[in-house]
């Protein structure tokens, strides 16, 4: 069965993506588009000689032209975040970078699933529904799949526990606003707080601060780019398993930033909560039961996406 997948953005990110997709046999080819034509072409050899010891995958470079018949196609061009930014500090720079970007690849691909991946995030996949006649059901932000995963990391290693194991995600922005509904959080159906009471190591009790792992979570990001300049596995990681995910036999539910049209009271804005996904996108979401307290802080982080949105031109 031929998978076809195309890469907007050759940079870092866009690279190992690239890759991972073909290290994890989810692609039978694969198409990287780059304004820089040598960076595009450079990375489709590198990764593509890689080949015979990964997945028999075609890597190549191209123009618009040739994400005809993609079967997805993800966005990672953007303005890297810098030491010190916030992910909404880039967000007109790349509004205006989506601009040239959308009307191109739709022409060409346009019953494909985008993955939007570049920041932030879930304006861009805002900004790139409205900008588009792709149906809102096949726009997918890669959202707080990343802090999701950053979560369970942490979980992982306070709890001792394997964290395939952990069923807890974060919900709203992916950036400074986002938040773990922990009345959802669970350790194998057994909620974290009785986990933690009942597991000891030795004599020792099993502890965790819940405030302190959700800074964890918004910070990370941050110190990366602080420590070596990108983030690129973790979120490469995220994108290849939303790929994985629409390539499958059966549903998935996967937190990401999908359009809202009446989940939680909320409307006209992207943000993450779980969503099930299939071949032909997004299914359907679903809204587990919230707290009032957790209800609040979805509503604060929609209104600060809104107000975002509100100070860009997409026109």
């Amino acid at each position: 069965m031929k998978r076809k997948i195309t890469i907007i953005g050759a940079g870092t990110v866009g690279a190992t993506v690239g890759y991972l997709l073909v290290a994890k046999n989810i692609a039978s080819e694969i198409v990287f588009i780059d304004i820089n034509k040598d960076k595009a072409n450079g990375e489709a050899i590198d990764i593509s000689q890689a080949t015979p010891f990964l997945s028999p995958s075609v890597v190549r470079a191209g123009d618009y032209e040739d994400a005809v018949k993609s079967d997805i196609v993800i966005i990672t061009s953007g303005l890297p975040r810098k030491p010190g930014q916030s992910r909404t500090d880039l967000a007109q720079a790349n509004v205006n970078i989506l601009k040239s970007i959308a009307p191109k690849i739709t022409a060409y691909a346009p019953n494909a699933i985008y993955i939007i991946v570049a920041n932030p995030v879930d304006v861009l996949t805002y900004a790139f529904i409205k900008m588009t006649n792709i149906p809102a059901k096949q726009v997918i932000g890669s959202g707080t799949s990343l802090d999701t995963a950053r979560l369970r990391t942490k979980l992982s290693s306070e709890l001792r526990v394997n964290p395939l194991q952990i069923d807890c995600n974060v919900f709203g922005e992916h950036g400074d606003t986002s938040f773990v509904p922990w009345s959802l959080a669970k350790v194998e159906g057994v909620s974290i707080e009785d986990y933690a009471k009942i597991i000891t190591t030795g004599r020792e009790k099993v502890e965790f601060n819940k405030e302190e792992t959700e800074t964890y979570v918004k910070k990370s990001g941050g110190l990366i780019i602080q420590q070596k300049g990108v983030t690129n596995y973790g979120v490469a990681a995220a994108v290849s398993h939303i790929c994985e995910c629409l390539y499958g036999g059966v549903a998935s539910i996967l937190c990401v930033s999908v359009l809202l049209n009446g989940e939680y009271g909320i409307n006209d804005v992207c943000l993450s909560i779980p969503a099930v996904l299939n071949r032909k996108g997004i299914k359907t979401t679903l809204t587990p039961n919230l707290t009032e307290e957790e209800q609040e802080k979805l509503e604060i982080s929609a209104n600060a996406m809104k107000a975002v949105i509100s100070s860009l031109d997409f026109n």
